[in-house]
């Protein structure tokens, strides 16, 4: 049903092997379009995308712990509900709960 497809890629343009099993691969995973990239580009592209932090979600940042640099986490002061100092949590307090800083926070056993 499926024979072997030459196909040049679209990174280096190097020919590369569509095989039948990878068309026949393909077709039950529902793809449609054939492979733009030769394996090596493949790879080289997916540790690539894997190394950055993306994944193709289309955040506007890569995070995710990946290595990919992240947004600074806007920081909230709040004056803490045990000992009355001031505290910088990453929420906004709405002061209808208590608000603790890291110290009483990790003091506190109701969290786990």
């Amino acid at each position: 049903m499926y024979t072997d497809e030459q196909l040049n890629c679209t990174d280096c343009n190097a020919p590369f092997t569509f095989s039948a099993g990878e068309q026949e691969f393909f077709a039950a995973k529902g793809f449609t379009n054939k492979p733009n990239r030769c394996p090596d580009c493949r790879a080289a592209r997916k540790s690539q995308r894997a190394g950055s932090g993306g994944g193709g979600g289309g955040s506007s940042y890569s995070g995710g712990g990946y290595g990919g640099s992240r947004p600074a986490r806007e920081m909230f002061q709040a004056t803490c509900s045990g000992c009355g100092k001031v505290a910088e949590v990453p929420f906004q307090p709405r002061g209808d709960k208590p608000v603790y800083c890291r110290d009483c926070f990790s003091q506190r056993q109701s969290y786990r």
